[in-house]
């Protein structure tokens, strides 16, 4: 086998075209992605993701050493890509502005990146240390909780337990995601509204029909 037929291409420019090393490792990632969602890490093999590329195993090993490797991509990207989107999310001035825009940061990512989330939720290899489901949300937690930190010193509660309530909070909004994931009902702002109306208000004092106090620009009727 020549190295311009490894590599997807063709020896007189008559065939594919020859991806770049940065373009097949893209390509790989995708693919990876995509069968780690449908299959899990141990369903899915590197004789698989070769397949789908079109290249040899000796590939996969060339730019992961691996599928732990290619896995272990695959999480670190998502996982950015999640707390990126529910940091830049949080920009509202009052706290129950905050929580509504933390629940619909997570279910945005949810419904947009839905291969994404199974692979976060899933079990990681017992190599990898990170990207586990609970490891998912202490990190969204601890993006959140120096703002519980200010709400409960500002009342008179200690600030020093704002990291457990930041556990509890992104921990109900995570499980509920993942639930809403498979049953995709009520609507997204439904959903928001009510994990809100829990957070907020607590069993004791819950809203008959909880509205949420914020409208995103970019929302749409659901």
């Amino acid at each position: 086998m020549t190295e311009s037929s490894r590599r997807g291409g063709s020896p007189r420019g008559g065939g594919r075209v020859r991806m770049t090393g940065k373009e097949r490792r893209e390509q790989l990632i995708d693919i990876g992605r995509t069968l780690f969602a449908e299959r899990g890490f141990d369903a899915t093999s590197v004789e698989e993701i070769a397949a789908k590329a079109g290249v040899s195993k000796p590939v996969v090993y060339e730019h992961f050493g691996g599928k732990e490797g290619l896995y272990a991509v695959v999480v670190d990207r998502e996982m950015r890509i999640l707390l990126d989107g529910v940091t830049s999310a949080l920009t509202g001035g009052h706290p129950r502005e905050l929580l509504e825009q933390a629940a619909f940061g997570l279910l945005d990512y949810i419904e947009h990146s839905t291969d994404g989330f199974q692979i976060l939720v899933r079990d990681s290899p017992v190599a990898q240390s990170t990207g586990t489901f609970a490891s998912l949300i202490s990190d969204i937690a601890s993006q959140v909780e120096h703002i519980l930190g200010l709400e409960f010193a500002s009342r008179g509660y200690d600030p020093h337990l704002a990291p457990m309530y930041a556990q509890m909070l992104v921990g109900m909004v995570a499980l509920t995601g993942q639930w809403w994931l498979d049953v995709r009902s009520p609507a997204k702002s439904e959903v928001a509204a009510h994990l809100v109306n829990l957070a907020w208000n607590g069993l004791s004092g819950l809203e008959q029909n909880p509205r949420l106090v914020t409208r995103r620009k970019h929302d749409r009727p659901e």
